[in-house]
């Protein structure tokens, strides 16, 4: 069965070792037949929550009109989320962050989001593998509150510079993510 499957990302580096991932994640989903929708969070202008509460009384998301209000949709339509990102000091990097935290909107304003299926795609400089927590835990999380199921997790260590995605197994993973949906 085909999905509808959206892939926020939370890097500004175009050729980084998290979009690496992310290509090879698309292009596995929709040769199984999904449609996909990217954004790149960080090329948007999304700010943080202001916690007003008014989600969705004007009509969109969010009553502060930025890029939020164009993902916001394609997340209702969709049938499953991906977050993709590289680990930025131990946590979800600020562009991604203002996305997550203004899914609130769905839960202030209403909207029944539950039943989707997510995945989290992550990477991080040190080899520690508990580096990645500070991503892994709040999708984990999130996932829960919004009664979504976590599919899988693709969590590579030890990646910094662009390309260093090649010498791992990162991309291979993160395509056959694509099986769980």
């Amino acid at each position: 069965m085909s999905k509808k499957i959206v892939v926020v990302t939370g890097s500004p580096r175009k050729k980084g070792n998290s979009f690496a991932m992310t290509e090879a994640f698309i292009q596995a989903a929709e040769a199984k037949g999904h449609t996909v929708t990217r954004f790149d969070a960080a090329l948007k202008n999304v700010g943080g929550c202001r916690a007003c509460e008014t989600c969705f009384k004007t009509g969109k998301a969010c009553s502060f009109d930025d890029d939020f209000n164009t993902i916001a949709p394609a997340i209702l339509e969709a049938d499953a989320v991906v977050f993709s990102m590289p680990v930025y000091w131990y946590s979800i990097p600020a562009q991604m962050k203002g996305v997550i935290d203004r899914l609130f909107s769905f839960v202030v304003g209403g909207k029944d989001i539950a039943g989707k299926e997510c995945a989290v795609i992550a990477c991080c400089e040190e080899d520690d593998m508990s580096v990645l927590d500070g991503v892994r835990v709040p999708i984990e999380r999130s996932a829960a509150l919004m009664k979504w199921k976590l599919v899988g997790e693709v969590l590579v260590p030890g990646v910094l510079n662009i390309g260093d995605i090649e010498k791992t197994d990162g991309c291979k993973q993160a395509a056959a993510l694509a099986e769980k949906f």
